[in-house]
């Protein structure tokens, strides 16, 4: 079941079972602890059983994930008694070696920072932990697989949702717990605040069973004994864990005054070793979270609401975030540290006076926290304001539309790159053309570095897709790979940036700027909270726009020359107009030349006469 995949080759995983069964709500319970580099509380996960999945009627169709396909038998744990905790009051910095008695025959090898590795989880909770073996121990119990590495799971558990004072308010069947999920999770969006509320009472309910789980190198398993279908399985578990300080999903370092600081970088693997989670794009959900620190750090996290601290027991303080927008788990950001919040005055009163106010609702669809390299800050504007033009770009391409499949990155990458130019533009208040002088220089430098990049990276990661026409399929189950995921190359290479730049580029000036973007402005709306494939966009495109505007333009052709090819297409030449872009690049690189050779002149004859 432990699957071995070599980084600087291989494919990464996506193992979440989402076509069986999705998360449709996270309840993030956390402590953070810089003394020891460990992120530890709870999670509680809200499902919706999928329409997908029908009852299997062999084990080795359920059976765990395998590079190889093959079944993985389950055998059944011996009892391990532990005392019931009050989930109210359970605070996540009690040791678990305070409560946890061991099943016969085992030992406690948890060490002293209760820190267990992947493999060591059984000697801690055994009724929490099922073995994988090749014996004749067939189940017929369905399988709940979630995206996980670099995390300690300790227990496993179902949650009672139905022992929630109040819940018969809103549900026709307060006694069945699948039902009450059900009939929480499709509440409408108007009442969100409701559900929020009712998130939280449910996430802190008794548990009612302990579940058997196990885990590899990428997953986290889970079953129930006699749940066989997805529908079957509980749809509120609660999963209690901690993070790894080596964990690949978080880092801790020191800000640039040396004091301690934590933050998700979340790629190359998202938030896998962050929280189990289901990380395929498909899995589209919200989540609240509550995460305690000392009271002289700030948490700031992706959520919508501007949170404020709330004051515990001495030294320690309470932050409470949330979402309400369905998003996939990769978008979920935290950063802990000695945060001070910095109000330059970039404009007048006058200014801001006559710009237009956004109601909160409309505010609430801007990007909710951005990382920006300290170095950015510094110098000349320039470079921080196109940085910032392009991640707020992403608030449309990345979060509020997305690639349904993680290997077209130019669905995102790609048109951040392309409209950092044209806000930037607007933030400056350039005239017409002075913007597109500007822009040209912008695209001869980016040309230059594709030309690069080409020139020094495997033809195969030049590719931006690479799948072709099995882009966006998945497995029966749901799971499915990101080509080149797991190579360190990648996460330097900007291919999908800069072809995707000058493809938008081409389309923009073969269909002209105003119809573009008219269309651009449409294709937004109409796909805004979706996931989408590059057919989707570019079949919405050409069905937009005149026919005598589109000369030889097809989808096929645009796979072609652009998206399944290396190297670097010919369009980019015939008509991004790049010649006369790469002569006004010499011309200015001249002009600097030639300025600088009479400064060194001048300096000269200074030294000439001081001598």
């Amino acid at each position: 079941m432990d699957v071995k995949l070599d980084p600087s080759r291989d494919d990464l995983p996506l193992m979440a079972n989402t076509s069986h069964i999705l998360v449709k709500h996270y309840v993030l319970d956390l402590d953070v602890d810089f003394e020891s580099q460990i992120i530890e509380g709870t999670i509680v996960l809200f499902f919706e059983s999928g329409n997908r999945f029908k009852k299997r009627s062999s084990s080795t169709e359920v059976a765990c994930l395998s590079e190889s396909n093959k079944a993985c038998k389950f055998r059944m744990p011996e009892p391990c008694q532990i005392p019931v905790t009050n989930t109210k009051t359970f605070s996540s910095k009690i040791g678990y070696n305070d409560f946890v008695i061991c099943g016969k025959g085992e030992k406690d090898t948890s060490g002293k920072d209760g820190n267990h590795d992947n493999q060591e989880q059984a000697s801690g909770i055994s009724s929490s932990k099922y073995c994988c073996d090749t014996g004749n121990h067939g189940s017929e119990e369905f399988l709940l697989v979630l995206d996980c590495c670099d995390l300690s799971v300790l227990k496993v558990e179902e949650v009672d949702v139905a022992a929630v004072p109040g819940i018969e308010k809103f549900t026709r069947s307060p006694k069945l717990r699948n039902q009450i999920v059900h009939e929480l999770v499709a509440l409408p969006a108007d009442r969100w605040r409701e559900q929020l509320d009712y998130y939280a009472l449910c996430s802190q309910a008794p548990g009612c069973g302990e579940l058997l789980f196990d885990t590899d190198t990428w997953s986290l398993q889970i079953r129930k004994t006699g749940a066989q279908t997805a529908t079957d399985f509980p749809h509120a578990i609660r999963i209690r864990y901690r993070t790894k300080p080596q964990g690949r999903s978080v880092t801790w370092t020191s800000d640039q005054s040396g004091r301690p600081c934590v933050y998700t970088v979340g790629s190359p693997i998202n938030n896998r070793a962050l929280f189990p989670c289901q990380e395929p794009p498909v899995a589209m959900s919200t989540w609240q979270a509550t995460v305690r620190a000392a009271a002289s750090l700030v948490v700031l996290m992706s959520g919508e609401n501007s949170a404020k601290p709330t004051q515990l027991r001495e030294g320690y303080s309470s932050w409470h975030y949330y979402v309400t927008m369905p998003m996939p788990a990769s978008t979920f950001t935290i950063a802990v540290g000695s945060w001070t919040e910095m109000k330059p005055e970039i404009c007048s009163s006058n200014d801001l006076a006559t710009e237009r106010s956004f109601s909160p609702s409309e505010a609430d669809f801007s990007p909710h926290i951005v990382f920006l390299s300290q170095s950015t800050l510094t110098g000349m504007s320039q470079l921080c304001g196109t940085r910032l033009c392009h991640e707020i770009a992403h608030a449309w391409f990345g979060l509020a539309i997305a690639a349904r499949d993680w290997t077209e990155e130019w669905l995102s990458e790609g048109f951040a790159t392309h409209l950092e130019d044209v806000f930037w533009a607007k933030a400056q208040q350039l005239a017409p053309h002075e913007a597109r002088e500007q822009q040209k220089l912008r695209a001869c430098l980016r040309w230059h570095r594709l030309q690069d990049e080409v020139q020094n990276s495997p033809e195969e990661m030049q590719v931006l897709r690479p799948n072709k026409e099995k882009t966006g399929h998945v497995s029966d189950s749901g799971s499915s790979v990101i080509r080149h995921g797991l190579n360190p190359e990648k996460v330097f290479m900007q291919v999908h940036y800069l072809k995707g730049y000058f493809l938008l580029q081409f389309l923009a000036k073969t269909l002209g700027e105003d119809t573009y973007f008219s269309f651009l402005r449409k294709f937004v709306h109409t796909f805004h909270g979706q996931l989408i494939l590059s057919q989707d966009f570019l079949q919405m495109l050409l069905e937009n726009i005149p026919e005598e505007k589109r000369p030889e333009l097809s989808v096929g052709n645009i796979f072609r020359d652009w998206l399944e090819s290396s190297g670097i297409p010919q369009g980019i030449f015939l008509t991004q107009g790049l010649s006369t872009g790469l002569q006004h690049c010499r011309q200015i690189l001249n002009h600097l030349s030639h300025r600088r050779s009479l400064l060194l002149r001048d300096i000269s004859k200074y030294k000439d006469r001081s001598t």
